[in-house]
This record gives C-alpha cells, structure tokens and sequence, in this order.
C-alpha cells in the first residue's frame, strides 16, 4: 500500500501569538474547511488550547457527501513552534498531519505536511490519483483564501 504526501505553505503577514491562538484552537478548523465537507465538532472544546494526548471528535463529508465519524489525537505539541495530529478513527487508512510555524520577516510561514494513506489497497490507490489528491489539494486551497481573507480583513496585513 502506498503512504502519500501532500506539503503546502503560506506566509501570513501575522505574529506567533496570533498564529498560535488561531491554529491551535481545534475550534477554528471549521472555519477553514470548505462549508461542502460539512465538517461539525461534537467534542465540547470550551476554547481550551491543544495539548498533547487530546481527542477530537468531528463529523465530516469527505467524498460523495459520504458522512464520516473523524477522531483525532494531538500526539505532539511545541507551543508556538509546531503541533502534529493523527487520525485514531475515520476514513484514512493513516493521517498525519504536521504543522508547523516559523518566524519569517514580519509574519509567520505556515506549513502543513500530510501523510497519508487510503484504504482497500489498489482500489484506494486508483481512488487517490483519480479523485483523493486533488479533494486534499483543493481542501488546503480553501484553506489558503479563507485566512488571507480572516488575516487581511483584520487589517493583519500590508
């Protein structure tokens, strides 16, 4: 089976605390999800920051507005620096997403490194070059316009 994976990154004209507090609320995942996958949190999050070891319960549409239970868990955090969480449940084979932040000028580069696998052998793999990679690619587009647009509109940038 085959382990794929997607990289991407931003530079958002922002500081590292504002960057922190934003992405490290699971709360705002939604907002940056495009509103077709109809993403829901059910874990009751009470703004509380991540942390190691802590599970997130979601609801998600992925493919054909197929309706998923996603459970993940934050399995590594260095406030300010990089958080990596992982599917325990849902419809990867395997999920591994790392993100990462660096100070570069007077904003943050946002990086976003997943690793992936799909299931049912072959067939998933045909899934992925037919359909999968583009729906990742296009999930992480979304996501690039919505914070230029929560980060401009703030007045967060030049």
């Amino acid at each position: 089976m085959s382990i794929f994976y997607y990289k991407t990154e931003q530079l958002l004209t922002i500081d590292s605390k504002i960057s922190w507090d934003f992405f490290s609320s699971a709360e705002n995942l939604a907002l940056i999800t495009p509103p077709g996958m109809d993403f829901r949190i059910l874990t009751s999050l009470e703004g509380r920051e991540i942390y190691e070891g802590m599970q997130i319960d979601y609801t998600v549409k992925p493919l054909f507005g197929l309706k998923f239970h996603w459970k993940t868990e934050i399995c590594k955090v260095n406030k300010s620096l990089l958080f990596i969480d992982r599917q325990l449940k849902g419809p990867y084979k395997l999920w591994e997403h790392t993100h990462t932040f660096i100070k570069k000028g007077n904003g943050m580069l946002v990086k976003d490194e997943v690793k992936y696998q799909l299931p049912f052998g072959i067939i998933g793999n045909i899934m992925h070059f037919l359909i999968v990679r583009k729906k990742i690619k296009d999930i992480f587009i979304y996501r690039e316009n919505i914070l230029k647009q929560l980060f401009e509109s703030n007045g967060n940038s030049n």
